[in-house]
């Protein structure tokens, strides 16, 4: 297989076993190889007393990363996989390792998180520090009604990377894609500062034909891909999370118009990466890989 690989982080932890499913499809689909990554840490505060104790915990970590490529070869007879076993934290294993990777996938919660919390540290960490496309698997499975992929569009330049990667993710899965453009509903002002926006149906037109223009570059690139619009005036991590009820896939971009340049994840990412309940796409404007055909 050539190409670059599509990397995976193992703990063995139930989100990390569907992350490593998605990751070995969507290797598979792409025909590039499987890079399964394993960190592993002394996890005590102290020095170990002696070299064994440390080979110990190496040796567990060892053992991790060969049940993960044993799983990843069970679920794609054929795939080339990869291990790598790395000494670190986790998140900085993957974000060193993605240099030469196409994407990363990652559970939503490791071995290490709390229960009760949706995502864990390194999915939210990782999709912040990256500059490729991060896919987070939540640990649930979910019933997927049609084969679509859902995109969040705002306008900003890391939206039309999402839309981009959205399109490149719908040619390799025979999938539509859903465009959503959500944005906040002026009825929710006082009276007075409602004025401008009286005729709610006429903004909602013009910016149905705003969008419209501006994503017609990148659907062109892509004509075999089917595409259907969704406007509406509602918050938009509410919109995205419905939309996904369905969906093979979320995509967004790391932040929208309005966050600030030290904004690393945008909040409506973040809300969308705690609440969505189909695996979410973090693409980045930086990315290198996510650009024309």
């Amino acid at each position: 297989m050539e190409g670059r690989p599509v990397l995976v982080g193992f703990d063995a932890s139930p989100a990390a076993e569907r992350a490593l499913r998605w990751a070995a499809g969507e290797a598979s689909l792409r025909g590039v190889p499987l890079l399964v990554c394993h960190a592993w840490t002394w996890p005590y505060p102290l020095s170990p007393q002696d070299e064994n104790a440390l080979a110990i915990v190496r040796g567990m970590g060892t053992l991790a990363l060969e049940d993960g490529v044993r799983l990843a070869r069970e679920a794609v007879p054929g795939l080339d996989v990869r291990p790598l076993l790395v000494k670190g934290t986790p998140p900085g294993a993957l974000l060193d390792a993605s240099a030469d990777a196409a994407l990363i996938v990652i559970g939503a919660r490791g071995a290490g998180g709390f229960d009760k919390l949706p995502i864990g540290s390194t999915a939210l960490h990782v999709p912040a520090h990256a500059d490729r496309p991060v896919i987070v698997v939540p640990e649930h499975e979910q019933e997927h009604g049609a084969k679509r992929i859902v995109v969040g569009i705002d306008g900003s330049p890391a939206s039309e990377a999402a839309l981009r990667f959205a399109l490149q993710e719908a040619t390799f899965r025979d999938a539509a894609v859903t465009l959503v453009c959500a944005w906040w509903d002026p009825a929710a002002l006082p009276g007075p500062e409602r004025l401008p926006f009286t005729e709610p149906q006429a903004v909602k037109e013009r910016a149905k034909a705003r969008f419209a223009a501006a994503v017609e570059p990148c659907l062109a690139d892509y004509p075999d891909v089917a595409v259907e619009y969704r406007f509406v005036m509602e918050r938009a991590q509410r919109v995205l999370t419905d939309n996904a009820q369905d969906a093979l896939l979320l995509v967004v971009g790391d932040r929208g118009i309005g966050s600030s340049p030290r904004t690393l994840l945008g909040a409506v990412t973040r809300g969308v990466l705690h609440e969505a309940p189909s695996p979410v796409a973090v693409v980045h404007e930086r990315d290198p890989d996510v650009k024309k055909p």
